[in-house]
């Protein structure tokens, strides 16, 4: 696949997709397609894929529905919660309006208590997520998965096969493939693009309906950048940051702006829009279920406890990206991430020798200007 567009108009759709998605879902809905809303990286999108749903990540990077949200729930509550329930309450969000079914899982404990309301006026399943990585809480959400795969056929009155979650878990494949390819482009010194365009396009493409095709078109913009590249195009020496730390879409890129528009840039995103969900499923494992729950629950998520995988994951992305500094990210009342950063702080002031500092922020823009001072002064130290 060859793109003829120029990479500021590809960036650019990437980064609209949410919005210009939403048609899309209301045609597919009309179609008789069922339509499922997740929230979390840890859910398989290849089961509700595998019977043909549309699924969509559900509205939750903007501080619009805030304030509706707080009339219900308690303002020192994480944004990403307050955000996601507000947008459910108000039907602001065309993906939470057009879905069949809703899929939590219990990532936090402020999450399953949104999940809870959330039930009073969309049909939610919630899948109980074991919070430590081990044979146990494999074969827990091995469980797990099979009584969502049953409840979408009961649901839906379809049958959903193992031949089907097999090609579904391949095509998945060649996307996360895809996007860590896209990402490592980001290793080149100097970086050929600024970090906020790749982490846009990450971020958007979970919102193409059409699977299937997401992988060739992922490779042609990596085509794209690295035949630019080639030819002498890049941004120039810059200092090299690495973000980590809570969901950083939406709202929250304002960090990512903060550290590009006073001279640096960032070349990883460790964080579950970025590296952490990429590792691919093993599609060589007999058991579909097995090999599902073995992936996912691999990510490095803070609600894993102990959570090893996040520590060795940055460790390797610090020396693949040749970083300069780490930016911790934590959103308000956050609190596994906001817990984990004296140790990832260890590992990378102590362990790496490099610069690190945490921004803890919400989804509001009242911070951009300090955060802009905050980050000119990080840079400095560069």
């Amino acid at each position: 696949m060859e793109l003829k567009k120029d990479l500021p108009e590809i960036f650019e759709e990437f980064a609209d997709a949410r919005k210009n998605s939403f048609l899309t879902i209301k045609e597919l809905k009309e179609k008789g397609v069922p339509v499922v809303g997740v929230f979390c990286t840890y859910l398989p999108r290849e089961i509700p894929n595998a019977m043909g749903a549309a699924v969509v990540g559900l509205c939750s990077v903007s501080d619009e529905t805030i304030p509706d949200a707080e009339k219900d729930l308690p303002r020192n509550l994480c944004p990403l919660i307050k955000s996601s329930y507000g947008f459910a309450k108000t039907d602001k969000c065309p993906y939470f309006y057009f879905s069949d079914l809703v899929v939590g899982e219990t990532t936090c404990d402020g999450k399953k208590k949104m999940y809870e309301m959330l039930a009073e006026f969309k049909p939610v399943h919630v899948i109980e997520l074991p919070n430590c990585q081990n044979e146990t809480g494999i074969q827990m959400y091995r469980q797990e998965l099979i009584k969502f795969k049953e409840l979408l056929e009961k649901k839906f009155e379809v049958t959903i096969t193992e031949e089907a979650i097999r090609r579904q878990i391949h095509i998945r494949n060649q996307i996360q493939k895809a996007l860590y390819r896209l990402q490592y482009v980001m290793a080149n010194d100097p970086a050929p693009e600024y970090g906020l365009n790749i982490v846009n396009t990450v971020y958007g493409s979970g919102f193409h309906m059409n699977v299937e095709g997401l992988a060739d078109e992922l490779n042609a913009v990596t085509d794209k950048i690295e035949k630019e590249y080639a030819e002498g195009k890049n941004i120039g020496k810059r200092p090299r940051i690495l973000v980590t730390g809570s969901p950083s879409g939406g709202a929250a890129l304002k960090v990512v702006r903060a550290i590009e528009n006073n001279g640096g840039v960032v070349v990883c995103f460790e964080n579950c829009s970025g590296m952490k969900p990429l590792s691919p499923v093993d599609e060589e494992n007999p058991d579909v279920y097995d090999a599902l729950a073995r992936k996912y629950l691999n990510i490095g998520c803070s609600c894993m406890s102990p959570n090893p995988n996040r520590m060795a994951l940055l460790e390797k992305l610090i020396d693949d990206f040749k970083v300069d500094g780490v930016v911790d990210l934590v959103l308000q009342a956050c609190h596994t991430y906001n817990v984990e950063t004296a140790l990832v702080r260890r590992l990378v002031k102590e362990k790496k020798g490099i610069p690190y500092t945490v921004v803890e922020t919400d989804y509001s823009q009242a911070d951009v200007e300090q955060l802009n001072t905050r980050m000119a002064a990080f840079l400095e130290l560069l």
